[in-house]
């Protein structure tokens, strides 16, 4: 049996509208989620480097804090998570996998132990990447107001770190 046609047929846009509101969600979570980052980390001072904006950052780098724990250990994250050494090393693999090499960025607090940057980037190397790059200020931004870099480098050293 054939079907009559409509005089006035229309669309209803109700499933559009709703799966583009799902969509605008969905990149906007991803979006926040892609840009945090550890702010108790304190960067060293690199005002000679090369300045690079957010949106001069390949899209596929991989960025990596290593801030300093209140009892001096040292923390390791990814965006607002903790993650180890070997998680690191899984991460980069399956993303080498995926799309081959890409730049790992290194935010590391100057206060922060070298062995921990050093597990980091051995976690990389061993995976094949070898772009990696630390991220730092582009102004002196050791020295705060009532605590100069001097009183730093003695907490430092008390705390063994030279």
């Amino acid at each position: 049996m054939a079907r009559k046609p409509q005089e006035n047929p229309t669309l209803d846009m109700t499933p559009m509208i709703d799966v583009v509101f799902e969509l605008i969600i969905f990149f906007v979570v991803t979006l926040t989620e892609a840009q945090k980052k550890d702010e108790s980390i304190e960067l060293e001072d690199g005002q000679h480097g090369i300045i690079l904006t957010p949106e001069e950052l390949p899209p596929t780098h991989m960025m990596i804090d290593i801030g300093l724990r209140k009892d001096g250990r040292a923390r390791i994250s990814m965006g607002d998570r903790d993650i180890t050494p070997d998680e690191i090393g899984r991460r980069v693999k399956e993303k080498f996998r995926k799309i081959g090499e890409f730049p790992v960025m290194i935010r590391a607090d100057f206060e922060c132990p070298h062995g921990a940057v050093a597990q980091v980037m051995n976690a990389c190397t061993a995976n094949g990447i070898w772009k990696i790059s630390f991220v730092a200020v582009g102004e002196d931004k050791t020295s705060k107001p009532g605590k100069p870099a001097r009183e730093r480098l003695e907490r430092i050293k008390r705390r063994g770190g030279f």
